[in-house]
């Protein structure tokens, strides 16, 4: 990533755990999100909002062959419902 984009993930990655904890989520859910959203970034070297569907299908699609669908679940869930990506 470069300099502005992490500037750029780093701010909307704090915006993400504030809203998580205003939505009353728990620590374990907070960690358990926060921990996809740096999987997802890791990944693809991007902040997840410039992610298209396509790239988000072929992610999970892999996820699901290489971890448990409990995982998938809470990684799919960061994305979609914390993240706000539609």
């Amino acid at each position: 990533m470069s300099p502005y984009e992490q500037q750029r993930f780093d701010f909307l990655y704090e915006q993400h755990l504030t809203n998580l904890t205003l939505q009353g989520k728990r620590p374990a859910t907070i960690d358990g999100y926060s921990r996809a959203v740096r999987r997802i970034v890791t990944h693809f070297d991007r902040c997840p909002d410039n992610l298209t569907q396509q790239e988000l299908k072929q992610y999970f699609n892999a996820l699901i062959k290489s971890h448990s669908w409990s995982t998938v679940k809470i990684d799919r869930n960061s994305i979609f419902v914390s993240w706000c990506i539609t």
